[in-house]
């Protein structure tokens, strides 16, 4: 190629601006890098708003440390000083009316002894859970059933309801008898398939191969996931198009052999050398129809997981249970999922003129549709529920903030990782997608699917 190369990001979210910032770096200032989104503000589902005059992330809320994607990224912005730790605090479950502690030792949920949650289930279950090691496991190599489906077969109903659930439901807005074990905990399908005896034995195998990891699991950044997306809009030096939905792709082959793509959108379209497809798969799939029919049909069936954050602010003289968070079991009949305690789970913000909260509410099957002042009644309901529970009296609301995420995630089915794999293997070259369905839901996959699909394309370039 003798001239620049053209790139267009479709997609202004953490996986499309990292994408036009590693590109950038790839290609240097030279690169004609085109970020377009239908939104008018970068950042996706990170999102920073205020509550009682304190600033509260309403998308997500933290990143893995123990990965370095966002560590690294992070690092190369010049944003590492801003990161910061949880304290001492733990989460606890609330379940049959108090709150339990978090059953441990425990993989994503599920305990690797009666011990660990045994005042949380029931007596049949815990019985269950003591003869397990002992009961033939039926595992073909390669068997994708669901996390729910496996653990309650194993251990009981209870254990799905009132751990995993729990678990699992604040990571990916969905059940656990909708995800795949493959999907949601790879590592225990891997022991699985690498012969362990038990489903015991083989959550007690991945904990083990962890156990020398020291150090804090999750950080934030002081000023919230804004500080971020300021720093990868600055960084990646694109030209940023807000208010730009994109409705179309047509790769075109000219008679010499080489590869464009017409990219359609709002306010006129763009002629680039290759795309990143930086936008939710449903999304994704009407875009990449004509250039690659296969994906977009794989892309097309992928469903989307709801949510709705409520993010509240109590007095900072107000009396909150001793933990970093609430997570809500399923049998329990809270309209919540989770509360984040977020004044006692960050340090940083314990000094605030107010203490602030996170609830959550929406699961894949069951989607928000109460309206915002219904939504605060029930946060507050469930709070004071809560609070009772642990002997102390309801919080006053002194200010509410709702945030909806009507498609917020994708469904990590049983299967979904193969679909996926088969979606990246029919993309034509130049074409690359990405995002949180593609390897995992947090900021640090979402980093990584975005540094894949740059890797693609450079390749793409360079043949």
């Amino acid at each position: 190629m003798n001239r620049a190369p053209r790139i267009a990001v479709v997609g202004a979210g953490i996986t499309g601006l990292t994408a036009a910032y590693r590109l950038r770096s790839t290609l240097g200032p030279a690169a004609e890098i085109t970020v377009l989104d239908a939104a008018d503000r970068a950042g996706g589902t990170l999102r920073t708003r205020t509550v009682g005059g304190t600033s509260v992330d309403v998308g997500a809320e933290a990143f893995i440390v123990r990965r370095p994607e966002a560590v690294g990224l992070i690092a190369d912005l010049g944003l590492a000083a801003q990161v910061v730790s949880p304290g001492e605090m733990r989460p606890a479950i609330w379940s049959a009316g108090r709150l339990h502690r978090l059953p441990s030792p425990a993989l994503m949920g599920i305990p690797t002894t009666p011990d660990a949650a045994a005042a949380l289930v029931s007596a049949a279950d815990r019985e269950r859970m003591s003869t397990e090691a002992r009961r033939p496991l039926r595992w073909a190599v390669g068997a994708d059933p669901s996390v729910g489906d496996l653990v309650g077969e194993r251990f009981g109903p209870s254990v799905v309801a009132r751990s995993v659930d729990p678990m699992l439901g604040g990571v990916y807005s969905a059940a656990a008898r909708d995800l795949g074990v493959r999907e949601a905990i790879p590592a225990l399908a891997a022991r699985l398939d690498a012969g362990a005896d038990s489903l015991t034995a083989a959550a007690a195998a991945v904990l083990d191969a962890g156990a020398g990891t020291t150090g804090p699991v999750f950080g934030a950044l002081r000023g919230g996931y804004r500080e971020l997306v300021e720093a990868l809009v600055g960084a990646g030096a694109a030209e940023l198009r807000l208010g730009c939905g994109v409705t179309g792709i047509d790769r075109r082959v000219t008679s010499g052999g080489d590869v464009t793509f017409d990219v359609e959108a709002a306010g006129g379209g763009i002629r680039v050398d290759a795309v990143i497809v930086a936008v939710p798969p449903w999304a994704a799939a009407p875009l990449v129809a004509d250039a690659a029919p296969p994906a977009a049909a794989r892309l097309a069936a992928v469903d989307a997981a709801g949510s709705a954050v409520v993010a509240l602010a109590v007095p900072a003289d107000a009396r909150l249970p001793e933990h970093s968070g609430v997570l809500v079991a399923t049998d329990a009949g809270l309209s919540l999922k989770a509360i984040t305690l977020s004044s006692q789970k960050w340090p940083h913000l314990r000094a605030g003129p107010v203490r602030t909260l996170r609830t959550s509410f929406g699961r894949l099957g069951a989607p928000v549709t109460d309206t915002d002042e219904e939504l605060v009644a029930h946060a507050a309901d469930d709070l004071a529920t809560v609070a009772d529970g642990a002997g102390l009296p309801a919080p006053e609301i002194v200010d509410a903030v709702v945030q909806r995420w009507p498609n917020g995630l994708p469904h990590y089915a049983p299967g979904h990782l193969s679909r996926i794999g088969e979606v990246r293997r029919s993309l034509p070259r130049g074409l690359a997608v990405a995002g949180a369905a593609y390897g995992g839901v947090g900021v640090p996959a979402c980093i990584a699917s975005a540094e894949a699909a740059v890797g693609d394309i450079t390749r793409a370039l360079a043949s």
